[in-house]
Order: C-alpha cells, then sequence, then structure tokens
C-alpha cells in the first residue's frame, strides 16, 4: 500500500516502471489504451468535473487508475470499469488505498449504470478509449440512468465534432447536442500518453439537460437524423426521400411546416431545426408508419 502511494502516476518513467513490474511492456493499444501521464491534464479533468465528497463517479477505461485516484481523493463513490485483465492488477494496486473505489471488470458498452448506481445521480469522468468513443458517448446518453454530467477525454477532432455548430454539424455533434450542451475545456497534447497516440485530444464537458421528447419522438427523431446525414451530400430532402419509408412529397410538407429550405444540406440545420422536423412530422401522423 505504502508503495502504491509513492508511484507517481503522471510521470511516464515510474508507469513503465510499474507495468514492467507486472509484466506488462507497454499498455494494451487493441483495447485503444493511451495512459494519461500529464498532471495538469489530470488536473483539469477533475477541475472541470467539480466534484464534491457527496459525489458518485463512473469511470469507464480505468487503465492504471492515475485519473481513479484523483477522482476518489475527491468523490465518495468511485466505480471503475476495466475490461484488460493483464492491466487490472496495476490498477487493484494503485487504488489499494482508497476504500472508495469498485473496479468493475466488464465491457464497459456491457454496463448499464442503472445496475450499478440504482436511480442515484452519477457523474461520468473517463480517458475514452478512441475507438468506440461514439458507441460509447451514445450507449451512456441513452441509459435509463445517464449521468447528469460528463467529462471525457477524446482526441481532438471528435472534440470539434461533438460542439459544432450549424454548418458543420454531424450525426455525432447532434447525438450530443440532443442530451446536452459540451464544452471544449483544454487541448491535450499526445505527448501527455503514454504511449503517445497518433493525435492529440481534448477535454470536454458536457452538461446534460432534461429529456426534450417522449421516447417515441426520440426515436423518430434519431430516425430522421440518420437518413438526413446518410447522404450529408444531398440536398436533405433526397436524403430523407431515399432513407424513409415516406412519400417525396409527405417530406418536402414536413421540411416547409417546419421552416427548412428543401435544398439545405443535413450539416447546415441545428438541433432546433430537426427538433421542429421531428415535432411536426410526428404530428403529421405519417411519420414513422
Amino acid at each position: 500500500m505504502e508503495q502504491a502511494r509513492s508511484i507517481n502516476l503522471a510521470n511516464a518513467d515510474e508507469v513503465r516502471a510499474l507495468l514492467r513490474r507486472h509484466g506488462l511492456l507497454r499498455a494494451n493499444k487493441a483495447l485503444g489504451q493511451h495512459l494519461l501521464v500529464s498532471r495538469s491534464a489530470l488536473r483539469a479533468v477533475v477541475e472541470a468535473a467539480e466534484l464534491s465528497p457527496d459525489d458518485a463517479v463512473l469511470e469507464v477505461g480505468a487503465g492504471h487508475g492515475a485519473l481513479t485516484v484523483e477522482l476518489a481523493r475527491r468523490a465518495r463513490r468511485v466505480v471503475a470499469i476495466e475490461l484488460d485483465r493483464a492491466i487490472l492488477p496495476v490498477l487493484r494496486e494503485t487504488t489499494a488505498p482508497f476504500p472508495n473505489v469498485e473496479i468493475v471488470e466488464r465491457n464497459l458498452l456491457d454496463v448499464e449504470p442503472e445496475d450499478l448506481f440504482g436511480l442515484e445521480s452519477y457523474k461520468l469522468v473517463a480517458n475514452l478509449p478512441y475507438y468506440i468513443t461514439a458507441a460509447t458517448l451514445r450507449h451512456f446518453l441513452e441509459a435509463r440512468n445517464a449521468p447528469r454530467l460528463l467529462v471525457v477525454m477524446v482526441q481532438r477532432e471528435v472534440a470539434e465534432r461533438m460542439a459544432a455548430s450549424a454548418g458543420e454539424m454531424s450525426l455525432l455533434s447532434l447525438s450530443v447536442q440532443f442530451y446536452g450542451a459540451p464544452q471544449i475545456i483544454a487541448q491535450v497534447p499526445a505527448s501527455a500518453f503514454y504511449p503517445p497516440p497518433r493525435v492529440d485530444s481534448a477535454i470536454v464537458r458536457v452538461d446534460l439537460h432534461p429529456a426534450r421528447l417522449s421516447l417515441e419522438g426520440r426515436d423518430w427523431f434519431f430516425t430522421l437524423a440518420r437518413a438526413g446525414f446518410a447522404e450529408k451530400r444531398k440536398q436533405i430532402h433526397n436524403s430523407l426521400a431515399r432513407h424513409l419509408d415516406a412519400e417525396p412529397g409527405r417530406i418536402l410538407v414536413w421540411l416547409s411546416a417546419a421552416g427548412i429550405e428543401p435544398a439545405r444540406r443535413a450539416q447546415t440545420l441545428s438541433l432546433e431545426d430537426w427538433l421542429r422536423l421531428t415535432a411536426v412530422s410526428l404530428a403529421d401522423g405519417t411519420a414513422a408508419s
């Protein structure tokens, strides 16, 4: 336990030695592991999360535990999800001094927050694996008990897409902004990780707001969005007509009622445009039929 306390988890040389002591040459790139070894980046993440001693926190992809330890120092309860069995002994060692840390060995996409927290409020704070960032965000934003706040480390390009405004929207930005307001907190260079990835990263905070639509409305909203972005170079009425089971003339009626020019492209529509389109198409009675 004393040994765990003495390790500087934000120092690449010490982390490398720690991994080797557990028989690991490096982090598991196959699982998208790039271990955060920057004290300033760790500080920026935990400050963005605005943790209090009453908070419960979910961390997915805990790795060697650098972020886990910082969360445990500030929050009442930390549930750390880690799939890689090879690095689990490292995580157990580094978090051993903290009885408020619970380690769960599971694929993060198989984790249902309701099973861990019930209806209790919690925050999701994580250095997300690059290769499943979008799937992870969708999984937890759509959970029965979604977090009330997300602070995540993602690729810089992904962060910019999450926070994009009308004109540069994508299905990812629309999906995130449907649930909350994303804000890029800080840029993080590749050198802040071990091993360093090929791209820089960014810290994004997403403040969730109350549900905008019923479950039926939400499902139809995303049906429209997927159809609209399926061929984003096409005009919106053509893309919707090709990917929805609805008459082209009916789609033109929806667009007109929503105040959307049919010749626009999906990336130019704002969240409010999509919400109006959802409302008028549902009210029409032929949508999703």
